[in-house]
């Protein structure tokens, strides 16, 4: 054979090659179509998504535009500038009208500026720290363009809130036409950013400089397109727009031009991205869409694999018609050279075939060495009932003598010799024998099983022989059936000792649970035994604050009181969760809008946040949620709680996300964050981290309680964390019916004086002589006239028709008997039931919802005090 290939083999490997590459060239080419094709049409329909967003955008602006306009036309705003000097009455009139007209719109602030710039009056005024009532916007662009041009615009950050906003300025005009006034409306643009965000595109918005003020990917905001000009940095500096001086640029590379205000871009992280932008003229501002180009290359590839492959299969499928044809000529001429060998080797069969048959044949008679690798025992006879072959297994099961088992005798002998042995069983023998004569005769197959009289049992299968004749197996299954016997034992034994395991398991489940209930109890005593000596020494701190003059001494007063505070909130979360661990705590699952709950805690901690120098906002929802109210709360306070204790600058954001039928609600922090392989053990029972960044005093229980609270409701928490930038935790609930009522809100109740309480008669009974004491000093110093302050025994014995007090401060746990259990006795005695508040440490639901169905007064001794003096004054009054 030669070593180099001939022409045709060159060719058959030449043909396959060209047409490799002629496919990978089609295929190359087809991509790169496909992907322009694909990106040019992504692009446009990013084109017509970024024109809705603009048409939300605008929308929202155009709803509120006509508003400062309607407002400069009103005659008391009109009045109120046209006059020199306002009195508090007017300006208060003013401020509520504002405020009024802010709920109805919707906006975020309502304010009224004078002729110098100064806000007279404004819809926020109730809020102390953050109100834009008595400061200056003269400096505001808005300001300047609505005195000077009648009205004005402009995005910015509030000066005290530090909430960005767009502003829509309108001149109030006096009669003679000359601008004494300016109002202003500001609009809060950032929940659109919640509505970009779930979308897969990246939506911002920039002004005029290039600064982005508004991005669904919030580390974008405040980045610029360019680099800032000086003079725009004075001129931002001047109007402060923005809290702080725009410094970085959004990085990118120069992108690939696709048509007007369409690009191809790649982005600092690496991402392609198609860049679409519009002109918003009205604003003087830009906004941007950036869609992944991932889909569009994956699109393309998935046609360019379409294509290769179809050119494949085409070319696969000439290949197969060529090798069918060859293989066809092959065969045709292997047929011909195999019906020579056939002849061949066709009368070579014939010879040898005599001498096969002679040999399979001798093989078959007498003790057949085919059959002894058999286990069983194998015996065949012919048609005329006659022993032909058999295996010593055979021999060896019956024990057989010596020249018994012969070719040729009839099988009815052997059954005879095994009757005499008493193998055939009971009962008459030549019946026996009959029986089995008449079943090998029917060719009928059969299978049974004997036991001999040493124990032994043998499985005894007959079949029927295709020419005639029957062939019988005889297997010991005696170690079988041995082996099942005794599994029957050993079941029934483990049955058994599985009822008396399950026995003793069910009673120690029922000393745990037992012992976990004693647990319980126990915790809820020590609980309240500690708590009544701490809810006394605060009653006696509030009642000492009064006293001093010293502003030091006062400070050191207000210490001890934040100290006590601490303590009784570790005494209640263990009470919490000790209630948790046992399921003493229900649950009342209802549906219930989400927004007030949001912004009631907003509102809580934003008090506490703002005294740290840090922020609280929460994003407005509509959502309804499925869960306990109350519970619910609870998880969301100690979140916020950690997230104030643990952030030491920047600001906390509480807000929601849909999460496919369920809502997942965020508290993002600016905190140390939490490393990864300790995020686990913060929700266990007294573990805070050593770096936490609080020096606030703290068991670690806030987290503990909020795990077990949420797998009470089957809630999920999630936590995500970056060491060093911040915490976001999340609890995952059930969306609500939207259908469902919402529960009324009650205003707050103002606050009472102390002079309203003068002359309450008042009864305190408690058996802690340290909390009596306590609170006689407290309810004196508020007025009241404090008849009795003392124990059970003490209280029946004062007890008279003619000392029935106004109210009855009453303990629930007083040794033997509880206060709603006494009170009926003292009832009967006064005649009358005064106005009854229970005055307790006890945290049980149950306690509360007792209270409302009598209608009674609860306070807890953990409240504040300004709590109990509220009560009491609205029972007092209610009674006068």
């Amino acid at each position: 054979m030669p070593f180099f290939p001939t022409h045709r083999r060159r060719m058959r490997w030449l043909l396959p090659l060209t047409a490799a590459l002629a496919i990978a060239a089609i295929g190359l080419v087809g991509l790169r179509h496909f992907e322009r094709t694909s990106i040019a049409s992504e692009a446009m329909r990013a084109q017509t998504q970024l024109h809705l967003h603009g048409e939300a955008l605008q929308a929202l602006i155009e709803r509120h535009r006509v508003l400062p306009a309607v407002l400069a036309l009103d005659p008391d705003v009109r009045a109120a500038l046209s006059r020199a000097n306002l009195g508090k009455p007017e300006l208060d009139r003013l401020n509520r009208k504002l405020e009024r007209v802010n709920g109805v719109a919707a906006t975020s602030t309502l304010t009224l500026l004078d002729r110098s710039g100064v806000a007279l009056a404004a819809s926020n005024w109730r809020m102390n720290r953050s109100t834009n009532v008595g400061n200056s916007y003269q400096f505001r662009p808005y300001f300047r363009q609505a005195m000077h041009e009648g009205s004005g615009t402009f995005y910015a950050e509030g000066v005290t809130t530090a909430m960005p906003g767009y502003f829509l300025s309108e001149a109030v005009r006096d009669d003679t036409g000359k601008a004494v006034g300016v109002v202003v409306v500001k609009v809060v643009l950032r929940p659109l950013e919640q509505t970009w965000a779930d979308s897969a595109d990246r939506v911002f918005a920039s002004d005029s400089h290039g600064v982005i003020f508004l991005s669904s990917h919030r580390p974008w905001r405040y980045l610029t397109l360019h680099a800032l000009d000086p003079g725009v940095r004075e001129e931002l500096q001047r109007t402060r727009q923005y809290t702080q001086l725009p410094q970085q640029q959004l990085q990118h590379a120069p992108g690939t031009a696709l048509r007007p205000n369409q690009q191809r871009v790649q982005l600092a992280d690496g991402d392609e991205v198609i860049w679409v932008s519009q002109k918003l003229p009205q604003q003087q501002w830009t906004l941007h869409l950036l869609r992944s180009t991932a889909a569009s290359t994956a699109s393309a590839r998935s046609f360019a694999g379409a294509l290769i492959a179809s050119l494949i299969a085409l070319l696969l499928l000439s290949y197969g018609l060529w090798q069918r044809q060859r293989l066809a000529r092959l065969r045709e001429r292997s047929r011909h050279e195999l019906e020579q060998l056939v002849e061949q080797h066709a009368q070579e069969l014939r010879t040898t075939e005599d001498g096969v048959v002679h040999a399979a044949h001798a093989a078959d008679y007498g003790e057949s060495a085919s059959l002894q690798h058999l286990p069983q025992g194998v015996c065949v006879v012919d048609a005329q009932l006659n022993l032909v072959a058999w295996n010593r297994r055979y021999i060896e099961l019956f024990r057989f003598p010596p020249g018994l088992i012969q070719v040729g005798r009839p099988i009815a002998d052997v059954f005879h010799y095994n009757a005499r042995r008493g193998l055939l069983g009971p009962g008459p023998v030549e019946e026996a024998i009959e029986r089995r004569l008449n079943h090998l005769r029917s060719a009928t197959p059969h299978m049974h099983e004997r036991e001999s009289g040493d124990g032994n049992v043998i499985e005894i299968r007959g079949n029927p022989l295709p020419d005639g004749g029957f062939v019988t197996s005889y297997t010991d299954i005696t170690a079988y059936r041995n082996a099942a016997r005794d599994l029957r034992s050993l079941a029934d034994t483990l049955s058994l000792r599985v009822s008396e395991r399950t026995h003793d398991l069910a009673g120690a489940k029922r000393e745990a649970e037992e012992a976990n209930q004693a647990k319980t109890r126990l915790v809820a005593a020590a609980v309240h035994d500690l708590l009544q000596p701490l809810n006394a020494a605060r009653m006696f701190l509030s009642a000492l604050r009064g006293r001093l003059t010293d502003a030091g001494c006062r400070d050191i007063a207000d210490n001890v009181d934040n100290a006590l505070t601490a303590q009784d909130s570790i005494l209640t979360s263990l009470l919490d969760i000790s209630r948790l661990e046992s399921g003493a705590l229900e649950k009342r699952v209802r549906d219930f809008p989400l927004e007030p709950l949001l912004e009631t805690l907003t509102i809580e901690f934003g008090i506490l946040a703002n005294a740290r120098g840090l922020r609280v906002h929460h994003v407005a929802t509509t959502a309804v949620v499925r869960s306990d109210e109350a519970l619910l709360r609870r998880i969301l306070q100690n979140l916020l709680s950690n997230a104030v204790r643990y952030t030491r600058s920047g600001h906390i954001v509480i807000g929601c996300r849909r999460d496919g039928e369920q809502l997942r609600i965020e508290v993002h922090d600016t905190g140390t964050g939490i490393p990864q392989a300790r995020q686990q053990e913060i929700f266990e029972e007294f573990r805070r981290l050593d770096n936490a960044g609080s020096e606030e005093p703290g068991a670690g229980l806030g987290l503990a309680i909020v795990d077990r609270i949420a797998r009470l409701l089957d809630h999920r928490i999630g936590l995500r964390s970056t060491p060093g930038r911040g915490s976001v935790f999340s609890v995952t609930l059930p969306r609500g019916d939207v259908g469902c009522s919402v529960l009324p809100v009650n205003p707050p109740e103002e606050a009472q004086v102390d002079s309203l309480l003068a002359g309450c008669r008042a009864w305190c009974i408690d058996d802690d002589p340290r909390i009596s004491l306590a609170t006689r000093l407290l309810l004196e110093r508020w007025g009241c006239q404090v008849e009795f302050s003392g124990g059970v025994e003490a209280a029946q014995a004062a007890t008279r028709p003619d000392n029935v007090p106004d109210l009855l401060l009453l303990d629930v746990r007083m040794g033997d008997i509880s206060g709603p259990d006494l009170l009926p006795q003292l009832v009967e005695c006064w005649g009358s039931e005064p106005g009854v508040i229970l005055f307790t440490a006890e945290q049980d639901p149950d306690l509360r919802q007792l209270a409302r169905e009598r209608n009674w007064g609860y306070v807890s001794k953990q409240a504040r005090t300004a709590a109990l003096r509220a009560l009491m004054t609205h029972l007092y009054q209610r009674g006068s």
